[in-house]
Order: C-alpha cells, then structure tokens, then sequence
C-alpha cells in the first residue's frame, strides 16, 4: 500500500483509492484497538474484514486515535488505501 499520509488518487498513477471510515464500537470483548499478538483487537478485525472484502492479504488501517481495552468508540475516524479494482 501506500506509504504516505497523501491521499491516493488516480492522478498520483498509483492506482490506489483512500477509504475513510467512521466508526463506532462496543470495544467490551476488545483488547483495545492496536494489533497484538494472540488478542482480539478493533484493528485486527477490520483488518481482516476489510482483506476479505476485497480480496487482498493485508489491508493496512491507519487511525485517528487509539482505545484502550474495554472502551468503546464513537466517530472514530481511519483510512486504508486499496488498489482500484475492474
């Protein structure tokens, strides 16, 4: 993915296109939202969500903020960029 906090467009050639997701969560079964090994986590999920959705391996999330286990989210903004698909 892209390594920068730019935008992806299709004019950069990339190929790539930013999701911006608002979110909202009952973290209470959550170790938080950071990955950690062998923990569920709000990052691990949506990661792993977000690679099955589009058929990728990873898909990488970038946050604005962080919350601590058991604590619940409300208008938690992050991004992913993803390759343009046909």
């Amino acid at each position: 993915m892209q390594g920068s906090d730019e935008p992806a467009s299709l004019a950069q050639g990339s190929g790539l296109v930013r999701l911006r997701l608002d979110l909202g969560y009952d973290g209470t079964d959550y170790s938080g939202w950071a990955l950690q090994p062998d923990r569920r986590t709000v990052q691990g999920v949506l990661e792993q969500a977000l690679a099955t959705m589009f058929r990728l391996e990873r898909v990488p999330l970038t946050v604005a903020g962080r919350t601590d286990a058991g604590v619940h989210a409300a208008g938690q903004v992050a991004h992913c960029d993803v390759p343009i698909q046909s």
